[in-house]
């Protein structure tokens, strides 16, 4: 399988979407007391996503 920037792009993308989720329900399910520091990590991963997403066909 050949891999071009789009590709790795749209895998990032993918990947750090689901480190956010991740975060954002390891915060509010498990971590109750740490919710808000969770949840904004996880928010931030989703804005970095949104950007590997806008990036790929760009660069």
């Amino acid at each position: 399988m050949k891999m071009n920037k789009n590709t790795i792009f749209g895998w990032a993308s993918f990947l750090t979407f689901l480190v956010g989720t991740a975060l954002v329900l390891l915060g509010v399910l498990k971590y109750i007391d740490y919710a808000i520091g969770f949840s904004t990590a996880g928010i931030g991963f989703f804005f970095i996503s949104w950007v590997f997403n806008a990036l790929k066909g760009r660069v």
